[in-house]
C-alpha cells in the first residue's frame, strides 16, 4: 500500500524507501483521500480505512508557483530528533492551552441546534496539566491490561500460597513496575507519591477498566454488523470461566468487502432456567450489545449433552418475538453429532463423553497412537487398504465426524486390545496417568451399556449420514439436500412403524460386538440395582433397550430434523437456486420468486424482483463460453457487476448469513478457532471473560483515547 502512496504521489525521489520508513519519516494530508476513504467511528481521531489509497491531487498547481518548484525534502530524522521534537511540541500546545484558559475561564455560548431547539453548550476547557497527567496515567494503565488480554497473560500472578515474609506481585503490577523501569516517567511520578503499602491499580479499578476495554473492542465489531443490518446469532458449547459456566456468542454478517464473516463478541452468564436464560440472553443482545433484533435472519446453537432442551427454548423464545430469526443447524457441526448430543437419553450422552475422552487420551501422546497403529495392522493384515484409513481416521478429531459412530464400532476391538495392552504393561514405558486413563476407559468401552448405545446410535444415524455430509458440502449439495429431507424422514418414519424387527437387527449386531471382545450380555446394573432384583421376568436385555433407546432415539431424530428444518428454513435454502452453478444444473428453469417471499421486506425494490431475476438467468444463461458460472454465494457476492441487480444482491446477502451455510474464506471465520485456541490453552481459574474478548480479537482497532475519555465520564 505504501507503494501505491508513493506512486500517486508522483513522488520518484522515495520509491526506494521501506515502508517502515515511509511510516515513519513521512505523512500524507488527509484531503488528498475521497471522504469515502475516511472512517469516521471516533469523534476524537480521523482514521484511515485499511483500504485507503489518496486519489485526489492537483498536479498542474507547481506550474503557476515558481517557489514549489524547489521545494525542500523531507529530512529523515533519527529517533532521538523524533522525541525531542514531539516533546517540544506537547510543550507548546500546554503552553498554549494555559494562556487560551487564564484569557476564556468563564465563557461560554448558546447555539442553536440544527432541529431549532436551543442548547447550551460549554467551550472546549483545556486540559489542566493535572487532568492532563491523569489521561496520560490512565492511557498507560490501559496499553497494559490491552497486552495482557492480547497475549492471554492472566491477571494473577502467584496463586499458590507463599511463605511468611514473602511478597510476589501480581501480573499486573509487575508489568506495571518493569514499565515504570523501562522509562515511563508518567507511572513512575504517580507512584513516586504513593504509600508503599498501597496497591498501584485495585482490583476493582482493573475490572472497571477492563470491562470498557471489552465493550470497546466489541463495539467496533459492532459497528460493522450495525452497518450490514442483517445478522446471525451463534452459540458454542457451554464453558467454565473461572468456576461459571457461560455461553460463548458469535455473530455472523457480511462486511463492507462482501466477506461473510463470523466474529466472537463475548460470553454469556449461563443459566439453568431456559426461560431466564433466554430473557437474559435477549435483553444483552439488545439491550447491553445495541444489536437490533428485527435485523437477525438466524440462529443457531451449537451444545453439549444436556443443554440442547434448554437452548431450544431460547431458540423458540426469539422465534415468537421475531419469526424471520430462522433457527438452523450450525455448519461447524456435523448433523449427525448435533443430533447425538440432543438426544434425551443419558446412556447416548455417556457414551458421546466416553469417546471423547478416549481420542482425546491418543491425542495426548504420540507414543500411543503408535501402539494403536500397531494393533490396527495386526487385526487388519487381510485388508490393509482399510487399515490404512481407520489409522488416518485416528489421527483426527474423528469425534466430530458424520460417520463418528461407525468408526467407534470399527475401531472398537483394536482400541480394546491397545488400551488393555497399556494398562497391564509392567514395565516402566508409559506413566502411572495413562496407565490408569488405559484401565478406565478400556473398562467403559467393555461395558455392555456403552456397545449397545453406539451400535443402535451408529444404525439410526445411518439414515441421515448422506443427508448431514451434503450440508456441509458444496452450495448445489446444500440445495438439494433441502429437497431430499421428505424422503429421510419417510424412511425414518417407516423404521418407527416397524422398530421391532429393526432393534433386533440392531441388538444381535451389538450382541455380536460384545461376544467378539468377550462382554458379558446383561441388563445394565444401575437398572438392577434400582429394582432390586424384582423386575418381571420377561424384560430382557433385548426389549428393555428397545424401550429404553431405541423407540425414544428414532421418535426424537424425527422431531427434531422436523423442527430444525422448518418450512421457513427449507424456503430459505431453496433461494439458493440463485447461485449461478445451481441455476446451470437446474438447467436455467427455476423459480426462485415463490420462495423469496419470505424476505420480500429485506430487499430495496421488491417490486422489480421477478423482473430483475429474469435478467439475472439470462445473464448466466447467454454467458460467454470462456466464463465459468460462479459456484458459492461467496463468488457471487463479489461479482464486479453485482450491484446492478440489487435484489439479487440483498437476498444473496441474506442468505449467506444463515448458520447453515459455511464460512467459504476460512480467513474470515477464525473467531471460532480462536475461542477453541483460548479455552486449550488457558487454564480454569485464569480464564476472564474480559482478557477472553481481548484475546480472541487480538487485530481488532482500538482507540485507547475513546477508553480513557469513557472511564473518566463513567468513574469521575
Amino acid at each position: 500500500r505504501c507503494q501505491r502512496w508513493v506512486e500517486n504521489c508522483r513522488r520518484a525521489d522515495l520509491e526506494d524507501k521501506t515502508p517502515d520508513q515511509l511510516n515513519k519519516h513521512y505523512r500524507l494530508c488527509a484531503k488528498h483521500f475521497e471522504t469515502s476513504m475516511i472512517c469516521r467511528s471516533s469523534p476524537y481521531r480521523t482514521v484511515l480505512r485499511d483500504n485507503a489509497v489518496p486519489t485526489i491531487f492537483d498536479l498542474t498547481s507547481h506550474l503557476n508557483n515558481p517557489h514549489s518548484r524547489h521545494r525542500k525534502r523531507i529530512k529523515e530524522l533519527s529517533e532521538e530528533e523524533i522525541r525531542t521534537l514531539k516533546q517540544q511540541k506537547i510543550d507548546e500546545a500546554f503552553e498554549r492551552e494555559q494562556a487560551t484558559q487564564e484569557c476564556n475561564e468563564s465563557s461560554e455560548q448558546n447555539t442553536v441546534s440544527e432541529e431549532g431547539g436551543e442548547e447550551q453548550e460549554e467551550e472546549a476547557v483545556p486540559l489542566t496539566l493535572e487532568e492532563r497527567e491523569n489521561k496520560d496515567y490512565l492511557k498507560s494503565l490501559f496499553e497494559i491490561l490491552i497486552l495482557m488480554g492480547k497475549q492471554n497473560i492472566p491477571l494473577d500472578g502467584h496463586t499458590e500460597e507463599l511463605p511468611e515474609g514473602i511478597f510476589a506481585s501480581d501480573n499486573f503490577q509487575a508489568l506495571l513496575e518493569y514499565r515504570i523501569n523501562g522509562g515511563d516517567e508518567v507511572l513512575r511520578k504517580r507512584f513516586e507519591m504513593t504509600a508503599v503499602n498501597l496497591e498501584y491499580c485495585s482490583k476493582t479499578q482493573q475490572k472497571q477498566m477492563l470491562e470498557i476495554c471489552e465493550n470497546c473492542v466489541r463495539e467496533e465489531t459492532l459497528r460493522e454488523v450495525r452497518d450490514s443490518h442483517f445478522f446471525s446469532i451463534v452459540t458454542d458449547e457451554v464453558v467454565d470461566i473461572a468456576g461459571e459456566e457461560h455461553l460463548p456468542v458469535l455473530v455472523r454478517f457480511v462486511d463492507d468487502s462482501h466477506n461473510l464473516r463470523e466474529e466472537f463478541i463475548g460470553f454469556l452468564p449461563y443459566e439453568a432456567d431456559p426461560d431466564i436464560l433466554a430473557l437474559k440472553f435477549h435483553s444483552t443482545i439488545t439491550e447491553k450489545w445495541g444489536l437490533n433484533m428485527e435485523y437477525c435472519r438466524g440462529q443457531a446453537y451449537i451444545v453439549s449433552s444436556g443443554f440442547a432442551s434448554k437452548m431450544k427454548v431460547v431458540a423458540t423464545r426469539l422465534l415468537e418475538k421475531y419469526p424471520q430469526a430462522v433457527y438452523t443447524l450450525c455448519s461447524s457441526c456435523a448433523l449427525n453429532v448435533w443430533l447425538a448430543k440432543s438426544v434425551p437419553v443419558v446412556g447416548v450422552s455417556i457414551a458421546l463423553g466416553t469417546m471423547e475422552e478416549v481420542c482425546c487420551l491418543f491425542h495426548q501422546s504420540p507414543q500411543l497412537l503408535v501402539e494403536l497403529d500397531n494393533t490396527i495392522s495386526a487385526l487388519f493384515q487381510d485388508n490393509e487398504e482399510k487399515g490404512n484409513e481407520l489409522k488416518e481416521i485416528c489421527r483426527s478429531q474423528w469425534t466430530g465426524r458424520h460417520d463418528t459412530f461407525e468408526v467407534v464400532v470399527e475401531l472398537m476391538q483394536a482400541l480394546v486390545l491397545c488400551l488393555d495392552a497399556v494398562s497391564s504393561d509392567s514395565s516402566v514405558r508409559w506413566n502411572n496417568f495413562i496407565v490408569g486413563r488405559a484401565f478406565v476407559l478400556s473398562s467403559a468401552l467393555t461395558d455392555f451399556d456403552f456397545i449397545v448405545t453406539v451400535v443402535i446410535m451408529k444404525n439410526v444415524l445411518s439414515f441421515t449420514r448422506a443427508f448431514g455430509k451434503n450440508l456441509q458440502g458444496q452450495t448445489s449439495d446444500v440445495f438439494f439436500a433441502a429437497g431430499s429431507l421428505t424422503a429421510v424422514l419417510h424412511s425414518l418414519n417407516e423404521v418407527m412403524e416397524n422398530i421391532e424387527v429393526y432393534h433386533e437387527f440392531w441388538f444381535e449386531e451389538a450382541t455380536n460386538l460384545a461376544t467378539k471382545l468377550d462382554v458379558q450380555i446383561k441388563l445394565p446394573g444401575k437398572f438392577r440395582r434400582a429394582q432390586q432384583g424384582n423386575f418381571e421376568p420377561d424384560i430382557t436385555s433385548e426389549n428393555y433397550y428397545k424401550e429404553i433407546l431405541s423407540v425414544p432415539t428414532v421418535e426424537h431424530i424425527i422431531q427434531e430434523l422436523k423442527d430444525i428444518f422448518s418450512e421457513q428454513h427449507l424456503k430459505a435454502l431453496k433461494c439458493l437456486s440463485l447461485v449461478p452453478s445451481v441455476m446451470g444444473q437446474l438447467k436455467f428453469n427455476t423459480s426462485e420468486e415463490h420462495h423469496a417471499d419470505m424476505f420480500k421486506n429485506d430487499l430495496p425494490n421488491p417490486d422489480t424482483l421477478s423482473a430483475e431475476l429474469h435478467c439475472w438467468r439470462i445473464k448466466w444463461k447467454h454467458r460467454g463460453k470462456d466464463i465459468e458460472l460462479p459456484a458459492t454465494i461467496y463468488e457471487a457476492l463479489h461479482l464486479p457487476d453485482i450491484k446492478f441487480f440489487p435484489n439479487v444482491y440483498a437476498l444473496l446477502k441474506v442468505l449467506c448469513i444463515l448458520p447453515v451455510m459455511k464460512v467459504e474464506n476460512e480467513k474470515y471465520g477464525m473467531g471460532r478457532k480462536r475461542l477453541k485456541a483460548y479455552l486449550k490453552n488457558t487454564l480454569t481459574e485464569h480464564r476472564s471473560s474480559n482478557l477472553a474478548l481481548l484475546n480472541i480479537n487480538f487485530d481488532t482497532k482500538h482507540d485507547l483515547d475513546l477508553m480513557v475519555d469513557t472511564y473518566i465520564k463513567l468513574y469521575p
